[in-house]
C-alpha cells in the first residue's frame, strides 16, 4: 500500500505525490486539465499526471502504485469520463484509498450536472448501457464502477458549467 513508515509511537504516510488527477483525456487533457495540472505545479504542488503511461486493457500496477501514493486526488468529470474503462478503473482505486488510508478526493464536474452522476443518467447512463452490451467486464466490476460514481457525486466539489476555465482554476485554488 502507501509507503508506511512505523515509529514506536506513531505511524506515518510518505506521499510520493501532492495530487493525482484523473479525467478522460479526450474531453479534458489539452483544456481544463491542462490549465489545472499548470497552476497546481506551478505552486510547487507534486502532481501526477498519466501523461507518461501506456495504455493498456487492465489498469496498470504502476498506476495504481501511483494512486496510493497521492495524499489527494482530483477527479474531473466530464461528459465521456465514464465512457472509459480506465477512468472507471482509477476511480475505484481512489474511493478505495480515500476507505482505507482516508485520501481526499475533490470532485470537479466539469460541464456535468452530479446528479447525472449519482443516477447514470444522460452520458453517464449511455457509457454503462454500452459497458454492459459489451460485455467485457463482469457485472460485479461494472457495479463497483456504478457504486464509485454514485459515492464521488454526493461529496463537494467544484461545478464548472460556464466562464473562463482559468478563471474558476485561479478562484478555486
Amino acid at each position: 500500500m502507501c509507503n508506511l513508515i512505523s515509529s514506536s509511537s506513531t505511524s506515518v504516510l510518505r506521499w510520493n505525490h501532492d495530487v493525482f488527477l484523473s479525467f478522460r483525456g479526450e474531453d479534458t487533457r489539452y483544456k481544463f486539465t491542462d490549465h489545472l495540472y499548470a497552476a497546481l505545479v506551478n505552486k510547487g504542488i507534486r502532481t501526477f499526471r498519466d501523461d507518461k503511461l501506456k495504455r493498456g486493457e487492465e489498469i496498470a500496477p504502476l498506476l495504481l502504485k501511483v494512486i496510493e501514493e497521492s495524499r489527494l486526488s482530483i477527479v474531473v468529470f466530464s461528459e465521456n469520463y465514464a465512457s472509459s474503462r480506465w477512468c472507471l478503473d482509477e476511480l475505484v482505486k481512489i474511493m478505495e484509498c480515500r476507505q482505507k488510508i482516508r485520501q481526499i478526493l475533490v470532485p470537479i464536474f466539469y460541464h456535468v450536472d452530479p446528479s447525472d452522476l449519482r443516477t447514470q443518467k444522460g452520458s453517464f447512463e449511455k457509457s454503462f448501457a454500452s459497458h454492459e452490451r459489451h460485455g467485457r467486464d463482469s457485472k460485479e466490476k461494472i457495479q463497483r464502477w456504478r457504486a464509485a460514481l454514485t459515492e464521488a457525486s454526493n461529496l463537494s466539489g467544484w461545478h464548472l458549467f460556464e466562464g473562463y476555465e482559468s478563471e474558476h482554476i485561479k478562484k478555486n485554488h
